[in-house]
């Protein structure tokens, strides 16, 4: 007896310290379980999280926007190369928060890196609007006139100023503003697809104005110092930051991490190469392999939570060349739209504003679609998966970039007249640009419907310890179709001696890339298609799957379901008071 009631009060210590573990809030952020911050405190993290992510975006979209005019006209860039240099910015940009999320864990503390990358935020902005401030029209003094930056100086500072504001822009989205800080962990179905919808509603939002503003800015009337506009963007930004930093650096959960998932895949196809003929080990994964009880060296829950995980490869592939496609907006699309015609009732528009013709389908569809999923989930038991979302918006691009091949035949049939941009005069087609209008319509009604449903998809279907990692594999296979999107471009006017990708459009072929790239996005919706349905289910319970695993957690159980005994002992008619005693 004094042994049992030992163990018992040491279970019910270790009970006590395991709840009181999970229970204890993140450095950063309150508890719901205890005590409840003021409603103004929450109030006010919320909407600095918000404007900091609205004030970055607006820095990154601020660049891109009118990126490939720059290259051109200011740098003297071929066309391909502009477009190159271009969305390797956007791939760039998209996988450095993968990076810097892991040196926050691993290398440098959070809050020490979070100023490294505010000033090397600060540093890219500030070294854009050097490039391409106009020495040339300084005077000294009535002789004198400073002398425009060489080309070559030029180009490097160039160049680092993109590394540089890129690297910026993974710590903001990394570490202020990652997806864990609007606590999800507790959303369904339906409240996740709402928030992305939502959220992606608001970027677009954002990035419409930008499009409108910044491009007709550095387009017309200060077409040099418009990069002014991303530096002060960015400087808002690290001064919402430095106002909440306590509140706004968030500290997400380490349960897991990128490099053990990795090391997972990894010990796997060693063992799974040093067996051979692993098929006759009774495994049921190959990722078993990693398995201590095995021959591995990692634990049964870190393994099971990349099974997890491995299955979402498939969707992640598919994904890179949809976003190959979507790539084109600010590479084929924005080339098309400045050899066209830009008059407008003696107006001349900027040529990255055409850009908000694709994001006004997505300001429409997110209302509609959120009527649509608030009726499917609540007429059906088991909700609806957003696969077929998916599926539409894939051949949506698809036969976006089909229209975009069209329209450039359709372009080259009308003559061609002279058209200044950025005091440049240039030969373009007398096409009015908003016969360009079908191609962005269908690409911006393919990132309504896909955008928000990949992500629900990879933050809903693994455990809530693999949602920060799932979303990183997402960032990396997007910014793989970035550097996808760049390869193709290259390997077309390479292999084509400049042919399917002209720097000059009516003495090439560039309607012959769009329709190579249809074709190609057509197979990929089918594959696509073929394997929807794996993941139809979005109501298994993956966040508690492997829960249970570890001593802990299964002692917490055990308390359970002694106390629900107890209850149903107590409670019970059948027995009498002599019994209950």
């Amino acid at each position: 007896m004094p042994d049992t009631d030992r163990r018992e009060m040491q279970e019910k210590g270790f009970l006590n310290h395991v709840a009181d573990k999970e229970q204890r809030p993140l450095p950063g952020r309150s508890s719901c379980a205890g005590k409840l911050p003021q409603p103004e405190k929450k109030l006010q993290e919320a909407v600095c999280v918000l404007l900091v992510e609205l004030c970055e975006r607006f820095t990154f979209f601020g660049i891109v926007c009118n990126m490939i005019l720059f290259c051109t006209v200011k740098l003297g860039y071929r066309s391909y190369q502009a477009a190159i240099v271009n969305m390797c910015f956007v791939g760039t940009s998209t996988l450095t928060p993968v990076l810097v999320g892991w040196l926050a864990e691993y290398l440098v503390g959070r809050t020490k890196l979070v100023c490294i990358c505010m000033f090397l935020h600060f540093l890219g902005t500030a070294l854009l609007p050097m490039v391409s401030f106009p020495f040339e029209d300084v005077y000294i003094d009535r002789r004198h006139i400073l002398h425009a930056l060489p080309k070559r100086e030029q180009k490097i500072v160039f160049y680092f100023a993109l590394l540089t504001a890129s690297l910026g822009i993974g710590g903001i989205r990394a570490i202020v503003c990652p997806l864990s800080a609007y606590s999800l962990e507790d959303c369904g179905p339906k409240e996740l697809l709402s928030f992305f919808n939502w959220f992606h509603w608001l970027v677009n939002l954002n990035s419409a104005v930008v499009f409108v503003s910044i491009s007709y800015i550095q387009q017309s009337v200060a077409r040099n110092l418009g990069f002014l506009i991303p530096f002060v963007s960015g400087l808002m930004a690290m001064i919402t930051i430095h106002m909440v930093r306590g509140e706004m650096i968030y500290k997400p959960k380490t349960d897991s991490s990128l490099l053990t998932t990795f090391g997972v895949i990894f010990s796997a196809l060693k063992t799974c190469c040093v067996r051979y003929r692993y098929l006759s080990t009774g495994v049921t994964n190959w990722l078993d392999h990693a398995k201590e009880n095995h021959g591995g060296q990692y634990s049964e829950t870190q393994v099971e939570g990349t099974k997890s995980l491995a299955r979402l490869f498939p969707l992640f592939v598919f994904q890179i060349l949809y976003r190959t496609c979507i790539m084109q907006i600010p590479s084929g699309y924005y080339l098309q739209t400045m050899n066209s015609n830009l008059h407008f009732s003696g107006f001349v528009l900027p040529v990255a504003a055409m850009n908000v013709i694709s994001i006004v389908p997505l300001l429409i569809l997110v209302p509609i679609l959120e009527c649509i999923n608030s009726w499917l989930f609540s007429s059906k038991d088991t909700g609806h998966s957003p696969t077929i979302y998916i599926v539409v918006g894939h051949l949506s691009a698809a036969l976006s970039v089909m229209v975009a091949g069209f329209s450039e035949i359709h372009r080259k049939h009308f003559p061609q007249v002279e058209q200044t941009l950025s005091k440049e005069v240039l030969l373009v087609s007398s096409m009015p640009c908003f016969h360009l209008a079908p191609q962005y319509i269908l690409l911006g009604v393919a990132e309504a419907l896909v955008t928000p449903s990949c992500s629900l998809l990879s933050f809903r279907l693994v455990p809530e310890r693999m949602r920060g990692i799932s979303m990183h594999f997402l960032a990396l296979f997007n910014g793989a179709g970035c550097f996808m999107g760049a390869f193709f471009v290259q390997t077309a006017h390479a292999g084509t001696q400049g042919n399917w990708f002209p720097h000059l459009l009516h003495e090439g072929k560039l309607e012959r890339f769009f329709f190579f790239l249809a074709s190609l996005m057509m197979v990929n919706t089918l594959g696509f298609w073929t394997i929807a349905h794996r993941y139809n289910n979005l109501h298994q319970d993956c966040t508690n799957e492997f829960r249970g695993c570890l001593p802990g957690e299964k002692l917490l159980k055990r308390e359970k379901a002694i106390k629900h005994y107890n209850a149903v002992l107590e409670s019970s008619p059948i027995l009498s008071p002599m019994e209950k005693t």
